[in-house]
């Protein structure tokens, strides 16, 4: 065993906790409280706590089939518990019956499609030598629960104290952007998903659709539509829970420069780098943001 990777493991996850109890602890303090502790703080606990229960059997068969599965069911179970909470309370709205309805509609389609994705493609090449070690693989569900707080956290300080001010222009302006950025996520997958069907297309890239606009536009859309929930709470965050912004931002930090489009640029050009067509469609076509191709 190399002590020193265990050690960067081990520090990792240390960190990773640290942040996520950090930003909870302080984001929501002022918010719904359920036995005595703030709403919010229980709901990054239950992220974590699931992904480290799923961790063990998944470590024990060496697995990652049901990692984004969990992720999913991780969001569903969070807004779940800010939703009944406060529900029981008396204190939920009608805005918080929408937002966590928006989290769970996205949590479902996206889950289950890479669900069924990782089932026909038989792995996910992001943990083929982590999943062999059970100090990365554990950093790697752990980030999960870190995931799923932070790009909720918008949403459940909503939920934690809820706003009953009657509708205006940044529950319009946010809303329109979710739905914006869960029909290019959509238009997106499935075109690639139809894309890499047929048979005549095996081993080719696409550059058709909204491909044609972004190397990754799925990506976008995920960004556009975490942004446009967050728009939403602009009128209520005060103090600390400004941090709710570490919603869209780390999104947008996780998918552009962790695990997102630089994993999959670099596959992408060590299977077709230096072709022609490849190159090509690379200098016209924008990395992230949709844009027309340039000429």
């Amino acid at each position: 065993m190399d002590l020193a990777k265990v050690s960067t493991s081990i520090v990792t996850l240390v960190l990773v906790i640290l942040l996520g109890g950090g930003v909870a602890y302080w984001a929501g303090d002022g918010g719904a409280k359920l036995l005595s502790l703030p709403l919010v703080t229980l709901c990054a606990a239950l992220a974590f706590a699931l992904q480290w229960l799923a961790y063990v059997p998944a470590f024990l068969r060496r697995t990652e089939k049901f990692y984004d599965l969990v992720g999913s069911v991780t969001y569903l179970s969070v807004v779940a518990l800010a939703l009944l909470t406060t529900a029981l309370q008396g204190v939920a709205t009608v805005r918080s019956y929408i937002l966590a309805a928006a989290v769970a509609v996205w949590a479902i389609r996206l889950g289950s499609f890479l669900f069924a994705r990782v089932k026909r493609v038989g792995r996910d090449d992001r943990f083929v030598s982590i999943k062999q070690s059970w100090h990365r693989f554990l950093v790697a569900w752990t980030l999960q629960g870190l995931w799923v707080f932070l790009t909720l956290i918008a949403v459940l300080l909503m939920i934690a104290r809820p706003s009953a001010a009657p509708v205006n222009a940044w529950d319009i302006v946010g809303g329109a952007l979710w739905v914006t950025g869960f029909g290019i996520e959509i238009v997106a997958d499935r075109q690639k998903a139809a894309f890499a069907k047929q048979d005549k297309h095996q081993g080719q890239f696409i550059t058709a659709g909204l491909w044609s606009w972004s190397r990754h536009p799925n990506y976008a859309g995920e960004i556009l539509l975490w942004a446009g929930l967050f728009l939403v709470g602009l009128p209520s965050y005060r103090g600390a829970e400004w941090l709710a912004v570490a919603s869209p931002l780390f999104v947008w930090l996780l998918l552009r420069f962790i695990s997102g489009v630089p994993i999959l640029e670099q596959r992408a050009d060590a299977r077709w780098g230096g072709q022609p067509a490849y190159e090509d469609y690379k200098s016209r076509t924008s990395l992230l943001w949709l844009r027309p191709p340039r000429r």
